[in-house]
């Protein structure tokens, strides 16, 4: 089996060195194969490990290299995807108990377009049941609960836990997680790794399970800002069977090696108030980030989001429609087979959302982000920690430890802005871990300018090396 110091490089190099015949596919697939059925386990990252597929991804990924046809630089490198994304025969459960059964016989858009990169698929990741649109209690709402390579009394973070937790245990390559409200960012931060969530509309959703579908968006979960631009490059187009899709492929062209300047970029800091929403511990990472990133060149500015009830607006229109997409397993009386009573209640009461409540909370969002784009002719990027706190025990009531959060998260949600976590240094409460837990730093930009967020993301990790850190189980 290929060592640790191979199965954590990063996707890009990866690629590099398959295409330069010193890594073979089916030799890398077979180690991350290894270290999902020893390791992953412990974690609860995989709900699937789809191991005959793999094999045979990765045994055409060789014969397409040795006929001389490169499918780019994703080819023959292992991915896993949340499971709420449909691959062709492989159980799709949506992390719930209803659907543990259920099989697809078709590939979601972005399933297929990571196969025709050459990609290789070997697991369906684990998951919040649902993807939470309903609320939950704790970490434990789903078929398989993940659990924190960092410290496994903890969380992975919701709702791509399998996700978050995987890709910062080399378990994959890299991986697919998806975002409502929160859901790539915040595994992302409480693991440690890079994780990007589109412009709304960027990457097609057929294929994936629907939460809401004005706010639902697919992305990349990586170790480093580079591997998220290649990935969303692969995924990234228009699709007609997506409703929500736009006509905005992407291209993704890495900086030259060295090249880590930010000068004559204008980045917007946002003022978080970590004593009533956050931890102390984080407040000393923000302001040290906010230091590279003026010694990178960057115009670093103070900004003010505009005073709107985020929090509202959003639940109004998750819950209506959320209950909407799942009015058939509310009505059955199978939500009670949920493993969260508070879930079950949660999607239950979206049905009583009044339409003029919905509509209302669909025009105060225009107005929001009439109000956002204003806010970039202040600035190029925003820049915020993901989360003003570090991973919550596993049994944690939620209710407690979610306080409160980045700001400018919330606002990027609701405006279907770019946002890009990337991490920024380890803190927590005294004793937690060796050097403390993994916490991101947040870029979020204009709509379809993902460029620039990884841009500063990529300069940002030139400068430190925190993406590079390992967990101490792995």
């Amino acid at each position: 089996m290929l060592s640790e110091d191979i199965l954590y490089l990063s996707a890009g190099e990866l690629g590099r060195r398959i295409r330069r015949g010193e890594l073979s596919p089916v030799e890398l697939t077979e180690s991350y194969l290894h270290r999902l059925e020893t390791l992953g386990p412990k974690l609860g990252a995989a709900i699937t490990v789809t191991r005959e597929l793999a094999l045979e991804q990765a045994r055409q990924a060789e014969k397409d290299l040795s006929a001389g046809h490169w499918r780019g630089p994703l080819h023959g490198v292992p991915f896993g995807a949340k499971d709420l994304l449909s691959a062709r025969g492989i159980p799709c459960t949506w992390g719930a108990p209803p659907y543990k059964d259920q099989v697809f016989d078709f590939d979601a858009t972005v399933i297929t377009k990571l196969r025709e990169a050459g990609a290789v698929l070997i697991a369906k990741l684990a998951m919040i049941e649902l993807a939470g649109g309903g609320g939950y209690s704790n970490g434990k709402a789903s078929l398989v609960p993940t659990y924190n390579p960092w410290d496994t009394t903890r969380w992975a973070g919701g709702s791509s836990s399998g996700s978050g937790a995987a890709t910062a245990s080399a378990l994959v390559g890299f991986s697919i997680g998806s975002e409502t409200w929160g859901s790539i960012l915040t595994p992302s931060s409480f693991c440690g790794v890079s994780g990007l969530r589109p412009t709304y509309g960027r990457v097609s959703r057929h294929g994936a399970m629907a939460l809401s579908w004005t706010m639902d968006k697919l992305g990349p979960m990586c170790r480093s800002a580079e591997d998220c631009g290649l990935v969303l490059e692969a995924i990234a187009g228009h699709d007609p069977e997506d409703p929500g899709s736009a006509d905005a492929p992407f291209s993704y062209t890495p900086a030259a090696a060295g090249d880590s300047s930010l000068r004559g970029l204008r980045i917007g800091w946002i003022k978080e108030d970590f004593e009533k929403n956050g931890q102390s511990e984080v407040e000393p990472l923000y302001t040290a980030a906010l230091e590279v990133l003026r010694g990178l060149g960057a115009e670093v500015r103070e900004v003010k989001l505009p005073d709107f009830p985020y929090g509202t607006i959003a639940s109004n229109i998750i819950s209506a429609e959320g209950a909407t997409c799942f009015a058939d397993l509310i009505r059955s009386g199978r939500v009670n087979q949920l493993v969260d009573e508070r879930q079950a209640k949660g999607l239950s009461g979206g049905l009583e959302v009044k339409a003029a409540d919905y509509l209302r909370a669909m025009q105060i969002r225009r107005l929001i982000q009439q109000a956002m784009a204003k806010v970039y002719n202040e600035a190029d990027l925003l820049v915020s920690p993901s989360l003003l706190f570090v991973s919550n025990p596993m049994d944690a009531d939620l209710n407690t430890v979610f306080r409160g959060g980045s700001g400018i998260g919330a606002a990027g949600n609701l405006c279907g802005l770019p946002g890009l976590g990337v991490p920024m240094g380890f803190a927590g409460p005294e004793g937690v871990g060796v050097n403390g837990l993994p916490v991101d730093l947040s870029f979020v930009g204009r709509p379809f300018d993902e460029a620039t967020v990884l841009r500063a993301g990529r300069a940002y990790q030139q400068a430190t090396d925190f993406h590079t850190r390992r967990p101490p189980l792995a």
